[in-house]
């Protein structure tokens, strides 16, 4: 690999990650005290668990948008697919904010239904331009998956 594709690897990493820090930085000292507060499901992870999930989860997307976009991005179904990236990638960090910054756990609810049909459909797109990406994107999907059903099992149990 020369020395361009070592860069945009690197930044197509820091992009996710960047994104992922900036939506905590809105509420960081109140997520970790929040989740300890909510009446929580039985299955509910512990809240230490969540910064090695998404620094993972936002590595391996930055891995597969780098698989895409070293296809061409002169090509039109990968420019197709860098856009659904991008904004799944907002959608990822708005939850982040209405849920615990604007303590909108309904709207959240709602609005990570919509970011797992963005991921799906990231994974689609991906994977017809380079399989291998969108296998890559298959934990984040599984992981936002359970996400949605403890964002619901949070906002029942706290009504």
């Amino acid at each position: 690999m020369n020395l361009k594709n070592i860069l945009v690897l690197l930044l197509l990493i820091l992009i996710p990650l960047a994104a992922g820090f900036l939506s905590s930085l809105t509420t960081r000292q109140n997520q970790a005290e929040q989740y300890i507060e909510f009446k929580q499901p039985s299955f509910a992870p512990p809240g230490w668990l969540f910064g090695p999930v998404w620094t993972i989860l936002y590595i391996l997307m930055g891995v597969a948008t780098f698989l895409v976009w070293k296809v061409g991005a002169a090509n039109a179904n990968v420019k197709t697919a860098l856009i659904i990236f991008g904004i799944q990638l907002i959608f990822n960090m708005l939850w982040t904010y209405l849920f615990f910054g604007l303590n909108l756990r309904g709207v959240a609810f709602v609005e990570i239904i919509l970011l797992w049909g963005l991921i799906l459909t990231n994974i689609i797109l991906y994977w017809r331009i380079k399989p291998v990406a969108g296998i890559l994107l298959l934990p984040y999907i599984l992981w936002v998956s359970f996400a949605s059903v403890l964002n619901f099992s949070i906002w029942r149990l706290n009504k």
